[in-house]
């Protein structure tokens, strides 16, 4: 996928006259020089490794340091009585809590972008699934929108904590998660564009502060957050509200929050939460 931006995807897409995601698939298979069917195999596998990370998740599951473990589960027999939020938003909070706890406790996860991040996408798609009898060829059809809006964010901005902290992270994942999400409700190229400014600007300036340097606190729940914001911005998109900004300048904007955010702030585990006395209890032993 070789999108400089927003606007030239979208545009790109429209010349051709193919769908978002079968655009975002032809240019990834003549950028890879790979036949179609191979890239949706491998696109294939990637939507399997999510549900089979979902399926593994074990309440008693704890990670080495003991930090995560056990909410997931907490939250899925919550999610099945009468939820404040709902059954839907419920099971979507249950599945990026199980997710990130997969991710500290060791097992096969999908980085989506990243392994920080990874709870975000499948916890979306996976319950919307179930809710509105999604197909898998819809899933597929909308890890290919959620990867090619990634491509364009990595491209553009970043995708890494150390470089610009927590949003480029959580707020990349629902920048891929909301338009993922306006392609599976019927929505147009242009609402799943701004869905993606709209899911940025919510979590823009958004630290990476680490406890102990491990992807488990706050980053664990910060996947529900990162969910919640697609759905959000997914929505108001479908809803015909639009970013007032320009996506390709909502990047812009990302790139330079995160170039600003001092060093304490993007994944060294020296700031933020990081620094509090609990934080400070599990900091890394110097020698």
């Amino acid at each position: 996928m070789a999108f400089d931006s927003i606007a030239q995807m979208l545009q790109d897409t429209e010349q051709s006259g193919l769908p978002l995601w079968e655009n975002i698939l032809e240019s990834d298979c003549r950028r890879q020089d790979l036949p179609r069917a191979r890239s949706l195999e491998r696109m294939g596998a990637m939507l399997d490794a999510m549900v089979q990370a979902d399926e593994s998740y074990q309440a008693q599951d704890r990670s080495h340091s003991g930090l995560s473990g056990g909410d997931g589960a907490k939250m899925t027999l919550y999610a099945a009585g009468d939820p404040l939020c709902g059954p839907l938003l419920s099971q979507v909070m249950a599945g990026a809590l199980r997710m990130g706890e997969c991710n500290a406790c060791m097992k096969r996860i999908v980085a989506a972008p990243t392994a920080g991040a990874c709870g975000v996408l499948p916890a979306v798609l996976l319950p919307c699934a179930r809710h509105f009898s999604l197909s898998r060829e819809q899933l597929v059809q909308a890890l290919y929108v959620a990867s090619g809006f990634g491509m364009v964010i990595a491209a553009r901005a970043s995708i890494s904590g150390a470089e610009g902290g927590c949003q480029a992270e959580i707020g990349s994942a629902a920048a891929m998660a909301a338009p993922a999400l306006v392609h599976l409700r019927g929505g147009t190229p242009s609402m799943m564009a701004h869905a993606c400014a709209m899911a940025v600007k919510n979590l823009l300036g958004l630290v990476c502060d680490p406890v102990g340097g491990l992807v488990e606190v706050p980053c664990v729940k910060r996947n529900v957050i990162g969910a919640m914001d697609a759905l959000s911005a997914a929505q108001m998109a479908l809803a015909g509200i639009e970013s007032r900004v320009p996506p390709d300048q909502v990047l812009e904007a990302m790139a330079e929050v995160g170039r600003s955010l001092p060093p304490s702030l993007r994944e060294t585990g020296k700031g933020g939460l990081a620094a509090t006395p609990f934080g400070m209890a599990y900091a890394p032993k110097e020698g």
